[in-house]
């Protein structure tokens, strides 16, 4: 049996961890059937607990953008633990990764470090309504922000309606102050603007939405959310934990040429430990503690061994002027080459790309927001998922999660994966 050893594995795990993962898509629900342990990753390649090798579509669901087991960082990690791993007081390791940070992305002169993507969302929020002294937000069905009780609500009887809870534990209190949108749809986030001009703190978005396969924004769509917040005093918070560092050294903001007022970020800014962070300019900032009365505290926020990584990673990204445009050209070439294997098929489906990241929809129409999303054939994906599976290709375990290349695959590795793609296509 191919995968023997990961079945063990996921048997002993259910029996002391829910469902035998820490992140429920690692379940492989979706797609059924057993998933893989990892044992160790390099470059661009995972090797599992039954000797399989792979090469990696997800990067750590992002984080590895230069491969796994990147020298430099971690060679920082080494250097840094020998020093002590947490002392929950400052260091200047903090000043050092901020200063280049702020370097890096447009807009924002003040940041602060937490340790997941889910705690950055989480406090920007807290801070866009700590700021604006309103309660309301509007976030857009199908965009993830991590699992706190403001992000875990849905649609309801429509998106111009209030949420409703969409995991039990988020209360119906909680609920009634986000309000819902489809993504890329301006005239309903409008139309909520004026049935609440002066309750919105804030409009979050994940600038390009990774969530429901990739899905980039239609022009003018981050320029009208833009207008929007201008118009009505309210904030606009981009989501750049999978964008930040990955589609350009500003991320989104710098790629698409819109301003946020608010930016969270996470993934490959810890080189693939637990950090995130948000951002903001200094008259937004300065609301929060200790400067002012917004709280917002976590002892293991600035963590050395995570900051080093993030800082080696952040100067790798940094010195190479030519690697985004080269990430860029692998996807394209995936691509490219997924589509000359479709040609001609009576298989109906569509592409989704920018920059390293990408997704494949099996479905006719374009895909455009979560409803178009949730069009495609699931079971011709999981057909597609298990097939790239046994020829050593991992893909999300999900129709409804974006790729992410690394630079670490090869054009020839890409290549590979477009050659299986080819005898996968006849099962589909």
């Amino acid at each position: 049996m191919r995968y023997q050893r990961s079945s063990t594995l996921f048997n002993e795990a259910q029996k002391s961890i829910p469902g035998g993962v820490n992140s429920p898509v690692r379940a492989f629900k979706s797609v059924g059937g057993t998933p893989v342990f990892v044992k160790k990753a390099k470059g661009a390649y995972l090797y599992d607990a039954d000797g399989n090798t792979y090469l990696d579509y997800i990067a750590s669901w992002g984080p590895m953008i230069l491969g796994h087991a990147y020298k430099p960082v971690i060679d920082a990690i080494k250097t840094r633990a020998d020093k002590g791993t947490s002392f929950g007081m400052p260091t200047a390791l903090e000043t050092e990764i901020a200063n280049l940070a702020l370097k890096m992305i447009p807009n924002m002169n003040k940041i602060r470090f937490v340790n997941s993507g889910t705690e950055a969302c989480m406090s920007a929020i807290r801070l866009a309504r700590g700021t604006t002294q309103r309660e309301k937000i509007i976030k857009f069905k199908g965009c993830y922000h991590g699992h706190s009780d403001a992000f875990l609500i849905q649609a309801g009887s429509g998106a111009v309606t209030f949420g409703s809870p969409s995991s039990p534990g988020v209360t119906r209190g909680t609920a009634k102050d986000t309000l819902l949108a489809d993504y890329n749809n301006l005239n309903e986030v409008s139309s909520l603007f004026n049935q609440f001009p002066e309750e919105i703190a804030a409009i979050i978005v994940e600038p390009v939405a990774g969530n429901m396969g990739c899905i980039p924004p239609k022009e003018g769509f981050l320029q009208g959310l833009r207008s929007l917040c201008d118009q009505y005093g309210s904030l606009l918070i981009f989501d750049e934990v999978m964008t930040g560092f990955r589609l350009a050294k500003g991320g989104a903001q710098e790629l698409l040429g819109v301003a946020a007022d608010i930016a969270t970020y996470g993934k490959v800014l810890g080189g693939g430990l637990p950090v995130g962070a948000f951002a903001a300019k200094s008259e937004i900032m300065k609301h929060l503690a200790p400067d002012g009365p917004i709280y917002q505290a976590g002892t293991l926020s600035g963590n050395p061994l995570a900051m080093s990584a993030g800082l080696a990673m952040l100067q790798a990204l940094d010195s190479d002027e030519e690697i985004f445009s080269r990430l860029a050209s692998k996807t394209e070439h995936l691509e490219i080459g997924f589509k000359e294997v479709l040609k001609g098929k009576d298989i109906p489906y569509h592409i989704n790309r920018l920059g390293s990241m990408i997704s494949i929809h099996f479905t006719e129409e374009e895909v455009v927001d979560f409803e178009t999303a949730a069009l495609g054939n699931n079971e011709r994906f999981n057909i597609y998922f298990h097939g790239m599976l046994d020829e050593g290709i991992y893909l999300p375990p999900s129709a409804f999660e974006s790729y992410f290349l690394n630079d670490a695959l090869t054009f020839e590795d890409i290549e590979k994966t477009i050659n299986s793609f080819r005898k996968v296509v006849s099962n589909l």
